[in-house]
């Protein structure tokens, strides 16, 4: 599916969830004020900020769909997650205001007032609830959209609280026992804390987040699987937006490799991420392998024995012997599982020099960024 494609669709889908929810505010707001119902005026008001979520993602959508610019050279797709901070934070108001009505209602309770037909109408919302649910769910996998994704959690989660209403009313109906208020409280809850996971999810996109590993390790199959490659390691990724992914990753390859030969390699790797993974990597470093040399051959297959009988070790490359100046190097990369990462690189760096104390070392502890 194409930029154009994808976006068309979010918005159609988004137009779909603001019809269907604007609707739901109407007949809900209608039957909580004729019946006196705190529970069905709250869950009014979410269905008012699902809409708006809806209207945002629209925005955010259009906004990210723009073409780079001289500003913005890779684009406006984190728009998107901007768009989706701001629906976190009409969440999150939504569940503070649903908080406070309730706990009035709690200190100064009135009586609900329900009928037959607004227990059939509450009943037709959560059905179409569900259905918005399931659609934005379907919708948001086909897209790529973590918006409509989102707003399918929620549409779902929706339905089951207008379902706790539906219960509150046949309770008050035929009981005669008003537990709105308190349900009210635990509306805003589940509210609150719907906001609060989407809020932190949401920045975990802006900041910055380890990329996905199926992804991670797809591409990296794909740069090993090309005559010539080593191994492919450090590799980096940056995230501008739903399907708009740039980085960067680090090649071992013969060191007696021609510079031709190598531009070719790297056009052909670039290429092939592409097309295959749709990232582009604008950035394709080398690390020359002495595959000749019997006593490089050696020093490296010893060194690198001694680090990887660590566990917490993902990976070891870039080795390097500088014969001119006794000189060893490579990194490391450490799992950030490990507490104290600086204090395995130094037990482990003690090792290898105990093992091998004529020479000097350039031991780098590296960042381990991806899978």
């Amino acid at each position: 599916m194409d930029t154009e494609q994808r976006e068309k669709k979010i918005v159609q889908t988004s137009f779909v969830g603001i019809g269907t929810n604007v609707a739901l505010v109407v007949f809900k707001a209608i039957i909580g004020f004729m019946t006196n119902s705190i529970a069905i005026i709250l869950d009014a008001v979410n269905n008012l900020t699902d809409a708006l979520s809806s209207l945002i993602t629209i925005i955010g959508t259009k906004l990210a769909g723009k073409e780079p610019d001289k500003k913005h050279p890779y684009g406006y797709g984190r728009t998107e997650y901007i768009s989706a901070l701001l629906i976190s934070l009409l969440i999150l108001y939504a569940g503070v205001t649903s908080m406070v009505e309730s706990i009035k209602k709690a200190i100064t309770p009135g009586e609900s007032d329900y009928t037959i037909i607004s227990l059939v109408i509450i009943g037709v919302a959560i059905l179409a609830k569900v259905f918005l649910g399931i659609y934005f769910e379907i919708m948001g996998k086909k897209t790529g959209s973590e918006s409509l994704k989102a707003s399918g959690k929620d549409a779902l989660f929706d339905s089951l609280i207008s379902l706790s209403t539906l219960i509150a009313a046949l309770v008050a109906l035929y009981a005669h026992v008003s537990i709105e208020s308190y349900l009210g409280m635990v509306i805003a809850l589940f509210i609150l804390k719907s906001g609060f996971e989407s809020l932190f999810s949401t920045m975990g996109d802006i900041v910055g987040k380890r990329e996905d590993v199926e992804l991670t390790k797809a591409i990296r199959k794909t740069v090993e699987s090309f005559p010539g490659v080593l191994g492919a390691y450090d590799l980096t990724l940056h995230d501008y937006g739903p399907e708009r992914k740039v980085g960067d990753v680090h090649l071992e390859v013969d060191e007696n490799m021609n510079v031709g030969d190598l531009d070719k390699l790297e056009n052909q790797i670039t290429m092939a991420v592409l097309e295959k993974h749709k990232v582009l990597l604008t950035g394709i470093s080398v690390y020359a392998v002495d595959t000749n040399d019997p006593e490089t051959i050696k020093l490296r297959e010893g060194m690198y024995g001694i680090v990887k009988k660590h566990p917490e070790i993902k990976n070891v490359h870039a080795f390097h012997y500088y014969k001119e100046k006794n000189l060893i190097r490579f990194d490391m990369v450490i799992s950030f599982d490990v507490k104290n990462r600086k204090a395995l690189y130094q037990k482990i760096c003690e090792e290898v020099k105990e093992a091998y104390p004529q020479y000097q070392y350039y031991l780098v502890l590296d960042s381990d960024v991806s899978d």
